[in-house]
């Protein structure tokens, strides 16, 4: 027995020999298939970290070929592509020489990480990098935040930055029973299985490769920033808005992609040429889709002129507002309703609606509503198709769906018997508007809604002179012969009532009408 173990005291020894059980019999709860699973993570990364050296090797490759043929204008640039390579290498080779530590640690002198053995190994992980001797994690944390600070700064992208800066982030955890901050480091490899903390530092070195890639390609790119050189000209207009009010001014840029701002290109729009800033600005007179063209010409360095074309459409809208009652948000079932269905700026062609509860049709610019189920909403969508050919919604409107009304029956006469030609018993009708009428009509005509019913019976009820309620029965839509005879014997202020009216609406539904009295006059 060593004398570090006599020394310590029983109960200390006692916690020693159960730290050693608990360790063995968390190896032991270490699931195969979960150590299978690191394995191959960890071949995975492998074949990560060869893209990712293949692709520095060739960023850094051009880098270097840029300064040897042009030393003036990438030599500072390849300077510090230099120090990103040689600062990645160091690191990288830190951490691979922790891999061999820690396997070798499990498994003896001849330990690779390419063949772990003691995969389910707990303690070689900690005992290498958690060692308060050596304070190899410690280390290894530190020289992490020293190379994200030196390389970080390098890459202009700030979204491409801000991943690597939360890539290589060391920062403490929080996560045991007791919600304490924990070091990266004891995050990392406390009680790690030997497989799964090779595979985190090689992960780690992934993060060192993309973070010199990214840098390398953010010096590379800063080599030709200044320069004015592209394989492909295109001239470009980019208006403020493409849809004007009238009255209204419209104002586009006109320019020439990656021109050099020294020498601007000379733009004409409609055979005029803009003034310098290449804004082009007018106020439109008139409503309607309108289309305009023009060319820019662009000097080259050898003294001669490239001509670029470029056409522009625009589209000028009416002062529009739109108000609506709620109350009156209303379609009739089993009817056609008549809708107006527009989106400003955006011609009917490229107009599409559908309904719930119903049916849309479409003629032309014109729509025609019929819902179906009275009591229940509908709800008219309504899209729109965009210059670019994408269809995105625009509105979607409900509409309470009613039955229709009860009509009103008539009889129809000559316009001088009543303004509108039909008699509702307002008013008294002559005797010979009454014999020339063949029958009566019933109509929806409240000045909002203009529906015809079909009438398919009725009766007229007379009084004799004792008071007596005589009744004749129709001849459909038509008065019969005992009726008309009826109509014969009347005088002066007498009147009869028309009763028992069935009705048939477009909806087909069958009414009962109120009775129509008639005054003879």
């Amino acid at each position: 027995m060593s004398q570090s173990m006599i020394r310590m005291s029983p109960r200390q020894r006692m916690i020693n020999l159960m730290y050693i059980v608990l360790t063995a019999m968390l190896a032991l709860n270490v699931s195969s298939d979960v150590l299978d699973g690191f394995t191959q993570v960890q071949d995975g990364l492998s074949h990560t970290s060869d893209n990712f050296a293949r692709r520095n090797d060739a960023v850094f490759a051009a880098l270097e070929h840029a300064a040897a043929t042009n030393p003036d204008k990438a030599g500072a640039w390849y300077a510090r592509a230099l120090q990103v390579r040689t600062r990645a290498s160091q690191l990288y080779a830190t951490i691979d020489s922790l891999k061999y530590a820690i396997v070798r640690k499990a498994d003896g002198a001849e330990g690779s990480p390419e063949s772990i053995e003691n995969r389910e190994n707990l303690e070689a992980a900690s005992v290498v990098m958690l060692n308060p001797m050596d304070r190899r994690g410690e280390s290894l944390r530190k020289a992490v935040d020293s190379y994200r600070a030196f390389v970080a700064p390098m890459i202009t992208d700030s979204a491409a930055r801000g991943g690597v800066e939360a890539m290589l982030s060391t920062a403490p955890r929080r996560g045991n029973i007791a919600n304490a901050s924990r070091s990266w480091e004891v995050v990392k490899f406390e009680n790690q299985p030997v497989v799964a903390a090779v595979a985190l530092l090689s992960k780690l070195q992934n993060d060192v490769l993309y973070a010199e890639g990214e840098a390398l390609s953010s010096l590379a790119a800063a080599v030709d920033a200044g320069d004015v050189r592209v394989n492909e000209l295109n001239a470009f207009v980019i208006p403020e808005s493409r849809y004007v009010m009238r009255g209204n001014p419209y104002k586009a840029n006109i320019v020439l992609a990656a021109v050099d701002t020294t020498a601007r290109p000379a733009v004409f729009v409609d055979g005029r040429k803009l003034d310098g800033s290449g804004v082009y600005s007018f106020v439109p007179q008139s409503s309607g889709s309108y289309t305009y063209s023009g060319y820019l010409e662009m000097p080259r360095p050898d003294g001669t002129t490239s001509r670029h074309n470029f056409t522009a459409d625009y589209v000028v809208m009416d002062p529009v507002a739109t108000v609506s009652a709620t109350m009156m948000n209303v379609l009739y079932a089993g009817i056609d309703n008549p809708v107006e269905i527009s989106v400003p700026g955006v011609p009917q062609s490229s107009v599409s609606a559908t309904m719930t509860n119903g049916t849309l049709t479409r003629s032309g610019d014109h729509w025609t509503a019929r819902p179906t189920n009275p009591g229940e909403k509908a709800t008219v969508s309504v899209s729109a198709k965009t210059p670019d050919g994408r269809t995105s919604q625009v509105a979607a409107i409900e509409f309470k769906v009613r039955r229709l009304p009860d009509p009103t029956a008539y009889i129809p006469v000559a316009a001088s018997e009543a303004g509108s030609g039909r008699s509702k018993g307002d008013r008294p009708i002559s005797k010979a508007a009454l014999m020339a009428a063949s029958g009566i009509g019933a109509a929806i005509d409240d000045g909002v809604l203009d529906i015809e019913f079909k009438v398919s019976g009725f009766e007229t009820v007379f009084f004799d002179s004792m008071g007596n309620a005589i009744p004749e029965v129709s001849d459909g839509a038509n008065f019969s012969k005992r009726q008309k005879e009826s109509f014969r014997r009347m005088t002066r202020g007498k009147r009869f009532y028309i009763s028992r009216i069935k009705a048939v609406g477009p909806d087909g539904i069958t009414r009962t009408l109120s009775p129509l009295e008639v005054t003879v006059n």
